[in-house]
């Protein structure tokens, strides 16, 4: 079945989008742009325009801001008892999961995923998550502190801390994976009692705005959780910029973080950043070659390589190096290419021909500085933006390819002689997201693990999060974590109470 059937046969199925024009989401119901502006929300396998949402403005953002301020202000959220927040967040979770099909279908259309990956990790692992924190609702603490304090003489005083909600967050999330990131940021700031502006990539909005809905159906107050489409440029920059925020919390590029944390510094808004990666693979002389070459192929083909932290950069002992670029060229060339609907598939198309046509800048320029190529680099299919998984020996550390983030099936192969060598090159970056080394030596992974400058370090293992385990960067991948305690906790304010008795 071509790419464009199989899409065709999906949409039919969705009810969500029998209607071709969304507007926003804001106070409970959906609201037209002011402006009258929409956007199209392209199929990247077809090039087929699936959908259309709001072309949002400053004004827009404005609504729906003031509808989260009301909504936290007004009794029936700040009011509410923790545990009903979390009966709330468990009956999103239940939703969640009961509309999977619906859900990962319109992930897959709006983005090119794999289909049986979007009902993984977008639904499967995103309705866990929000169940996660719905238990955390009930658990947030101070604590008792003893005090010294020595005036007027004979005083006495208690002293204990709470933590309070920081009232609205806005939060921006990018295109790679919608609904699963949405809810990384939406879940703890419900939980903990804050209200959510929710600003979706313009090319993948359909999962917030179903997700919306999916929260009035659960019970939610309107207003608590809000989605305003558009572009970053506009809708993104507007709420990045708001002055009632309590915090903004952003996935996305370095470059895109660096503005939204300007912007919030401005107003003294708290914020979380989760930014690029450039996340190096460390192939140690006693692991084994075929194990580590299928551990890379995981890290860096995965969801095409559009995933923040990609093993996009493999340093591989020398002893080990033409058999690890054999075996992972031999993968990447085997890989099935086609719809995310093929059940038989590895591989969909990126995320839009922007995307594609960025990536293949690289994979253009790589070859122009000298780069040799393994396998790939090349268009894979007629039509659509699917990309041959591509692999680059014989590069040098400044090339462009090895330096910057390309977000794609992408990955360099490099070689090393020391161990000094392999962590010298690892943290030859301007990122700090990730890293990962395959070894069963335990003494040399216990040296390199605290030497390395990354928020996450795998073990013999790539790409895998847990929700209890707080998630992202040191250096350009950011500053703060989303998942596990740290996520709620960064939603939330810590008073210090001083009572003289």
């Amino acid at each position: 079945m071509r790419p464009r059937e199989w899409s065709a046969a999906q949409m039919a199925r969705v009810s969500f989008l029998s209607r071709r024009r969304h507007g926003n989401f804001i106070d409970g119901h959906e609201v037209e742009p002011g402006s009258g502006a929409y956007l199209p929300v392209v199929d990247p396998a077809t090039e087929l325009t699936i959908a259309e949402a709001p072309d949002s403005a400053t004004a827009d953002v404005e609504l729906a801001v003031q509808a989260a301020q009301r909504a936290f202000d007004g009794p029936g959220w700040s009011g509410m008892r923790p545990a009903d927040r979390e009966r709330l967040l468990f009956r999103l979770s239940l939703l969640i999961e009961e509309h999977a099909d619906e859900l990962s279908a319109l992930e897959t259309l709006q983005s090119g995923k794999l289909n049986g990956l979007a009902r993984a990790i977008d639904v499967g692992s995103g309705a866990e998550f929000v169940r996660y924190m719905a238990g955390w609702a009930t658990k947030l603490e101070g604590q008792t502190l003893q005090n010294s304090i020595a005036v007027p003489p004979g005083a006495r005083y208690f002293t204990y801390t709470q933590r309070e909600p920081v009232g609205v967050v806005g939060a921006i999330v990018p295109w790679n994976f919608p609904l699963a990131i949405a809810l990384w940021k939406v879940a703890p700031a419900l939980a903990a009692g804050c209200t959510v502006v929710l600003k979706p990539s313009e090319e993948t909005p359909l999962t917030a705005l179903r997700l919306a809905e999916l929260a009035m159906e659960a019970g939610f107050p309107p207003g608590v959780l809000n989605v305003v489409c558009g572009r970053g440029a506009a809708a993104g920059a507007a709420l990045a910029a708001h002055a009632s925020l309590g915090k903004i919390s952003f996935t996305g590029s370095t470059p895109v973080g660096r503005a939204i944390g300007h912007a919030a510094i401005e107003n003294m808004t708290r914020f979380t950043l989760e930014l690029g990666g450039k996340s190096p693979l460390i192939v140690l002389a006693d692991a084994d070659p075929q194990e580590a070459a299928a551990g890379a192929a995981m890290g860096i083909f995965f969801h095409q390589g559009q995933v923040c932290t990609a093993s996009s950069r493999i340093l591989v002992h020398r002893s080990r190096y033409q058999e690890v670029i054999d075996a992972l060229g031999r993968a990447a060339a085997g890989m099935k290419i086609g719809s995310g609907f093929d059940p038989e598939a590895q591989l969909g198309p990126l995320v839009s021909k922007r995307h594609f046509d960025r990536v293949m800048g690289y994979v253009d320029g790589a070859r122009q500085e000298g780069a040799a190529v393994v396998t790939g680099g090349a268009r894979a299919l007629e039509g659509g933006c699917f990309m041959q998984p591509t692999v680059f020996a014989d590069v040098d550390p400044q090339m462009r390819i090895v330096r910057e983030e390309v977000f794609g099936p992408v990955a360099v192969v490099m070689p090393f002689d020391t161990e000094d060598e392999a962590v010298r090159m690892a943290n030859d970056t301007p990122y700090g997201l990730s890293a990962s080394v395959w070894s069963h030596d335990l003494s040399a992974v216990h040296r390199i693990v605290p030497r390395l400058k990354a928020g996450t370090v795998w073990v013999n293992a790539h790409n895998m999060l847990d929700n209890n385990l707080p998630f992202g960067g040191v250096k350009g991948s950011g500053m703060g974590r989303d998942l596990g305690r740290a996520a709620i906790e960064s939603c939330t304010e810590l008073k210090s109470v001083c009572m003289s008795v």
